[in-house]
């Protein structure tokens, strides 16, 4: 007996709709491999529409006053506030992650982020009018690109979403966004809520595949193209949209090293480094994923780790002791499975290395021990629930060690040594530094990274201005 899968819908000027010529793809649930609805896969048609729609909308938006859209952003956190629970059934649907951490660890965020940017919205920085020449008055104005082509990614579908729209409408943008092809629902159900609240066609949905996606970076109306993904998929971007001189914000992988010294307390590092690598199967770009060891501890912290690794539950939403859920699909559980297939010989699996369950797309915490700088699973992102152990000898080798790898977007250092911790923020190329804690990220502050990590930043004023831009304005003091 089949069950009838859900219809999700595209959200275009202020109405669902479907996709222009029918087409849709499903949607599956990564706890059980099976699928529980469908989505438009969208095709150039839909783009269009979209694109008009938010092209309509731009200038109304554009001229409502910081202290607008800041009440409508306010009204959206408070939305989201009362329909958590709905949010949270879709988005464990998505993507299988347990129901009780998506409750506490992802709508509080989600809410607070969206209430930083509506108080950005009245927070308009520049430098003051002033008469740099005689006669004259100069004065800068901070207004919003346009239109703004945004792709979110699958691992964290719904937070993501928020961190693409809400610095966009609070500076006064107009919005199309993409959730995943794997995890459209949550995205879904946000169209819903902020359809009641925002006028038709400042924040469009289209669901779709890459295709899609390039569609909308290709197309001539965005202004700014924001997209987090791969580097792969922020390269292809970055080209697609160089084509027209378009704006481009990209948030991409990441390797994040953990620099852990002699003098760090093992015990509490390996619970925070434990916790910030398996949290949601590690597939974070901030993961804490790779870890340097001091020699002299090195032994000591690998044993540790793999106990706690081996002491880490993953299982379906609904257990409430399982630190996370499943791989997000079975493409994503092929990779990490072939990381582990390829480890060359002077590697060791201290613990996990192996899928869970012949049902869904579950992996153990793994700890993989023995590595050298130029093996493929310190140099390439794996995004599952695997962490890699190296040694060093000194500071210069950690540091050397630590900026070995093309990505640059977290990083943390373990140590009770002041100057050693500042010594060290200062050499590590990456867009955060953590100090004897991982993963933590408030709404004030920046995140975003260097080298193939992409440019541009997610939350705080930096995020903001992302999606401004400056003007002059001079006018004669005697006309």
């Amino acid at each position: 007996m089949s069950t009838e899968l859900r219809r999700l819908r595209n959200y275009i000027g202020g109405e669902f709709r479907d996709a222009a010529d029918g087409r849709t793809t499903e949607v599956v649930n990564p706890a059980t491999g099976e699928a529980y609805a469908t989505a438009p896969l969208s095709g150039q048609a839909d783009v269009d529409a979209a694109m008009a729609a938010a092209a309509e909308a731009f200038p109304g938006w554009r001229d409502t006053t910081p202290a607008e859209r800041q009440k409508a952003l306010l009204k959206i956190a408070d939305a989201i506030e009362e329909r958590a629970e709905e949010l949270i059934a879709a988005e464990v649907e998505n993507t299988g992650k347990p129901i009780g951490l998506t409750r506490t660890e992802e709508i509080p965020p989600m809410v607070d982020q969206i209430r930083f940017f509506a108080g950005a919205a009245r927070m308009l920085e520049g430098r003051s009018a002033g008469e740099y020449m005689e006669g004259l008055t100069s004065i800068v104005r901070r207004e919003p690109v346009g239109v703004c082509a945004q792709v979110a990614p699958w691992n964290y579908p719904m937070m993501m979403a928020v961190w693409k729209f809400a610095p966009a409408i609070a500076a006064g943008n107009t919005v199309v966004l993409k959730p995943s092809d794997t995890t459209p629902a949550s995205t879904a159900l946000l169209a819903d809520i902020l359809g009641s609240i925002m006028p038709k066609g400042v924040f469009n949905v289209i669901c779709g595949d890459r295709d899609t996606g390039r569609l909308m970076v290709e197309h001539p109306t965005p202004a700014m193209a924001s997209i987090t993904g791969s580097v792969r998929a922020g390269m292809s971007v970055a080209e697609s949209a160089s084509k027209d001189l378009k704006r481009v914000h990209l948030e991409l992988g990441g390797k994040a090293p953990v620099v852990v010294f002699e003098d760090t307390d093992i015990a509490g590092a390996v619970a925070g480094i434990s916790e910030a690598g398996f949290f949601n199967a590690g597939q974070d770009c901030t993961a804490a994923t790779r870890v340097l060891v001091h020699e002299s501890v090195h032994d000591e912290f690998v044993s540790a780790l793999a106990k706690a690794a081996a002491d880490t539950k993953t299982g379906m939403p609904d257990d409430e002791d399982v630190l996370f859920g499943p791989l997000n699909n079975a493409n994503q559980l092929a990779q990490v499975e072939g990381f582990i297939e390829r480890l060359p010989a002077h590697a060791r699996v201290e613990a996990g290395g192996k899928r869970v369950g012949d049902k869904g797309y579950f992996y153990a915490p793994t700890v993989v021990s023995g590595l050298n700088q130029d093996d493929e699973i310190i140099q390439k992102e794996v995004f599952g629930p695997v962490i890699t152990v190296q040694r060093f000898t000194d500071e210069d080798q950690a540091v050397e060690y630590a900026n070995g790898v093309e990505y640059a977007l977290a990083s943390s250092v373990w140590t009770k040594d002041h100057s050693r911790a500042m010594r060290m923020s200062k050499k590590l190329d990456f867009g955060c530094v953590w100090i004897n804690t991982h993963i933590p990220l408030v709404a004030e502050m920046p995140h975003g990274g260097f080298k193939k990590s992409g440019y541009g930043k997610d939350l705080s004023a930096y995020g903001f201005d992302d999606y401004t831009r400056i003007k002059h304005v001079m006018t004669s003091l005697d006309a």
